[in-house]
């Protein structure tokens, strides 16, 4: 026997319906100016400065996670890095303050050394340099996640706010046991974490994933199957494609059902929302 409770269906669907006609926001990005690299001692050149210089802002431009200002405009960023080359007993060190504008205060000091400037590894240098800059939150809008069950499907329709806070249009829960079958669409509201940064290699329990923030989402849902009222998470580690319309949560899920049946139903016995695709 298959149970379904449905709310506001018809709501729900002109809601997908002017969301997926309307474009993406686009998340705010901190101003940063990267100053002339200075020389320290001898052993260095004015050349290798410049060229230090702009190895640093071609590498953070790449990125497209902040917004990059002239030395001309640097009383406008938020952000300063002010960088150094030297020798000091043989190696070349490349190092750099990332100083925050206002109230002015630095943030970390990043270091590297290797036989020449051109053996650095600009790119670890770079993510060193950036390590406090906040990146820009590219969970913010309206999400759909969709999973493929023979009573299905679930889906997830969500909208992250700048504000930290969550509405939840529909989020699926199931239940399922023995010839019972249960759906219910829950809707409700919650609140979310986030800590963004450039791509990383994390190791979780032996298992090294790359991730691109570490996200908790706390919901409070309506008309959901009991267990799945309140859905507590926390650490979860995502990771964006490179257009960032599409996101997986690759450490954790969200919870969203339980199979009491076996495999015969379906192969797991929870199931967790974990793709999700951009749908404003």
């Amino acid at each position: 026997m298959i149970m379904k409770r449905i709310t506001s269906v018809f709501f729900i669907s002109v809601f997908v319906f002017s969301a997926y006609a309307q474009a993406a926001p686009s998340p705010r990005l901190a101003t940063v100016a990267v100053l002339p690299f200075e020389t320290i001692g001898a052993g260095v050149s004015a050349a290798e400065a410049n060229e230090a210089t702009r190895l640093l802002i071609a590498e953070i431009s790449s990125w497209g996670t902040v917004i990059l200002l002239p030395e001309d405009q640097a009383d406008r960023a938020e952000y300063l890095i002010r960088g150094r080359v030297s020798r000091p007993e043989g190696p070349f060190v490349i190092s750099a303050d990332t100083i925050r504008a206002s109230p002015r205060q630095t943030l970390n000091t990043s270091r590297q050394e290797a036989p020449s400037l051109r053996d650095i590894n600009i790119a670890a240098f770079s993510a060193q340099v950036a390590e406090n800059i906040p990146f820009p939150n590219f969970l913010i809008g309206r999400w759909r996640s969709t999973i493929d069950i023979p009573n299905g499907p679930l889906v997830a329709i969500m909208e992250f706010r700048a504000n930290r806070t969550i509405l939840v249009e529909r989020y699926d829960t199931w239940e399922h046991s023995g010839t019972n079958c249960l759906i219910y669409q829950a809707i409700g509201t919650g609140t979310y974490t986030h800590i963004g940064y450039l791509r990383r290699n994390v190791n979780i329990g032996g298992r090294v994933i790359q991730s691109d923030a570490t996200v908790g989402i706390n919901l409070n849902l309506e008309d959901a199957i009991p267990m799945f009222t309140n859905v507590r998470t926390a650490n979860l580690r995502i990771l964006f494609d490179e257009e960032r319309n599409n996101f997986e949560i690759v450490h954790g899920g969200l919870p969203c059902g339980i199979n009491h049946t076996g495999p015969s139903v379906y192969p797991r016995e929870r199931l967790f929302y974990t793709r999700f695709t951009r749908i404003q």
